[in-house]
């Protein structure tokens, strides 16, 4: 993987330690910060047959996985979580060893945001897991859902009447000292993020792949006034581009 700006002139090799420092959270945070990170092709789609998986690359993974190793909190929508078959995040040394170095707990949990309570105890999110995942829902779920969700080990936490409130989202999340998001989606959470301007950063791979018609783009949902962006880091690898941008 080689950063292509900033730079002097020539694409640099990045290392783990510098790939850490450039996706880092901002020191000394004493409220929310959200990152979003997503993965497009050429041409804007978010998935291939309904799955990011067919736009990614080693490179991307290794972004995504220290997404989740600097992160307090990985924040995802329901469906996103079921069409990626999330479980548990899991230890590995070197995510141990990122999280011991910044005074981070052992593992992030997982935040699912879910209108309809929609996951079920059987779910691998709930079922294997070391960190119990925080059900985001809203008074409009069904209690029995709720019941069942609570019973098997979750944190259920209902943040809104009829649909879950994004922003009380954030809150509650910098209330339990959650200040470091990491957003990975769906298009459908991303685009009510982004209609609240709750997003900070936006790590983007563009894949080198034509996906063609039919796949939702990174964001959907109702129409919201543009966000400017600033771009502070691009790297490649084998045609892949990882993009940082910040709230300008």
């Amino acid at each position: 993987m080689y950063a292509l700006w900033p730079t002097d002139g020539e694409p640099i090799e990045v290392t783990d330690a510098e790939l850490e420092r450039l996706y880092d959270y901002p020191p000394e945070l004493t409220t929310p910060w959200v990152q979003a990170n997503m993965v497009s092709s050429a041409d804007g789609a978010a998935t291939v047959d309904g799955r990011s998986a067919g736009l990614s690359h080693p490179a991307d993974k290794k972004v995504f996985a220290l997404g989740r190793d600097l992160a307090d909190v990985v924040l995802v929508g329901a469906g996103t979580a079921k069409a990626e078959r999330y479980a548990g995040i899991k230890p590995r040394e070197l995510r141990t060893a990122r999280r011991q170095a910044r005074g981070l707990s052992p593992l992030p949990p997982i935040a699912v945001v879910t209108d309809r309570c929609s996951l079920s105890p059987d779910d691998p999110l709930v079922a294997d897991t070391t960190v119990p995942p925080i059900v985001l829902t809203c008074s409009a779920a069904p209690a029995d859902r709720r019941d069942a969700l609570s019973e098997a080990g979750a944190d259920v936490v209902v943040v809104g009447e009829d649909s879950v409130d994004l922003p009380a989202v954030v809150r509650h999340l910098g209330e339990r000292g959650l200040y470091r998001i990491d957003c990975e989606g769906g298009p459908r959470l991303l685009g009510g993020m982004l209609a609240a301007d709750l997003i900070d950063q936006l790590c983007l791979t563009v894949s080198p792949i034509l996906a063609g018609p039919g796949a939702d783009r990174i964001v959907t949902g109702p129409a919201c006034a543009p966000r400017s962006l600033h771009l502070v880091s691009v790297l490649s690898a084998d045609g892949f581009l990882m993009l940082r941008y910040r709230r300008a």
